[in-house]
C-alpha cells in the first residue's frame, strides 16, 4: 500500500512539475491523473498496492470534500452575489456527468454484448 500511495504522489508531483516547467494551462493533479491512466494502460493491470491505496482513498472520499465545502462557506457572500453562474455551473455539471455516464454505460454494454434489458431485469 505504501508503494501505491508513493506512486500516486509521485505522479501528482510529476504532473505539477510538468505544468510548472511547460507553463501548461491545466492543473498539475489533472495531468498526474492522465499520467496514471497512461501508466495503467501500459501495465495492463492495476498493481496490488496501488489498488489498495486507491480503494482506501475511495472509501473515505467524502472527507476529501470537506476543505472545498469549507471554502465555499467562507466565501458565502460572494456566492450569494453571483448565484446565477454558480447555479448554472452546478446544474450543467450534473447534466453533463449524467449524460456521459449514461452513454459510457450504453457503450460498455454494447461492447460486452449484453442487452440493456437484461441488465435492468
Amino acid at each position: 500500500m505504501i508503494h501505491g500511495l508513493a506512486t500516486l504522489f509521485l505522479l501528482q508531483l510529476l504532473g505539477e512539475a510538468l505544468v510548472f516547467a511547460l507553463h501548461l494551462p491545466v492543473p498539475g493533479p489533472l495531468l498526474g491523473m492522465v499520467l496514471l491512466a497512461a501508466f495503467l494502460v501500459w501495465r495492463g493491470h492495476v498493481p496490488e498496492g496501488l489498488g489498495q491505496a486507491a480503494g482506501g482513498l475511495l472509501q473515505n472520499l467524502m472527507l476529501l470534500f470537506i476543505p472545498a465545502v469549507t471554502g465555499v462557506m467562507m466565501h458565502w457572500g460572494r456566492v450569494a452575489q453571483e448565484w446565477q453562474p454558480f447555479l448554472v455551473a452546478c446544474v450543467a455539471g450534473v447534466a453533463i456527468t449524467l449524460l456521459v455516464t449514461a452513454f459510457t454505460l450504453r457503450w460498455l454494454l454494447r461492447r460486452s454484448g449484453t442487452a440493456l434489458d437484461e441488465e435492468l431485469a
